[in-house]
């Protein structure tokens, strides 16, 4: 692929999905994806080599949860090589992102990221879900191809503020991770994710604690 043919891809994918993403966004998307198909040579950061896809299954697919970003400060957690963390983060340059992930060689990754994209809202955090003691709890936690659900839910929950939600981007409608959640979680809404020249579905779960009995 060259580096036009992605760019074309990025900008016919924005505005089918009508998403509005300046020019300068746009070259910091496609910076991004040059670095991680570069990086993922050696670190191994995402299964995805295939540079005609790239820009569907990296840029696209994280910009899809745009629309259900509503937080100041989101937390993305086994953030890996940066999805949706860091293509939110160009896409919300007034919204601060940390990310955080227990894999040394990601991390290094995502401050490379941080530093030759010039990312100010950005903060990255190696280590593990359960050990991370962040100053406030988040309102949003999202998660992409991290951990089944009940995982997430309980190596999080201290994260999460006590109205927070998690956003947990899922392929197919993961039906048996909906029935192993702990009882004291729902899913408060689920919706299909439309993502340009990506294959199979695409789900994006809201997950919420139940509200306390009164």
């Amino acid at each position: 692929m060259t580096y036009p043919q992605w760019q074309s891809q990025l900008r016919d994918g924005l505005a089918e999905m009508q998403l509005s993403i300046n020019n300068g966004q746009q070259q910091q998307l496609l910076a991004f994806l040059a670095l991680l198909n570069k990086w993922n040579k050696a670190y191994n950061l995402t299964a995805v080599r295939d540079e005609r896809v790239m820009v569907s299954r990296q840029l696209l697919d994280s910009l899809s949860i745009m629309p259900w970003i509503t937080t100041d400060h989101l937390l993305d957690v086994g953030a890996g090589g940066g999805m949706p963390g860091i293509p939110l983060a160009i896409a919300f340059p007034d919204k601060r992102f940390t990310l955080l992930d227990s894999n040394g060689k990601k991390t290094r990754f995502l401050n490379q990221c941080v530093l030759e994209l010039g990312l100010n809202n950005v903060d990255v955090i190696h280590g593990r879900a359960e050990d991370c003691q962040p100053e406030q709890p988040f309102c949003q936690i999202s998660s992409r191809a991290f951990t089944a659900l009940e995982n997430l839910v309980t190596w999080c929950e201290q994260l999460l503020s006590q109205d927070g939600e998690f956003l947990a981007m899922k392929g197919q409608y993961p039906d048996d991770e909906v029935a192993a959640l702990p009882s004291r979680w729902q899913v408060e809404s689920n919706h299909s994710l439309k993502v340009p020249g990506a294959d199979g579905e695409r789900h994006l779960l809201i997950i919420t604690p139940h509200p306390s009995p009164r």
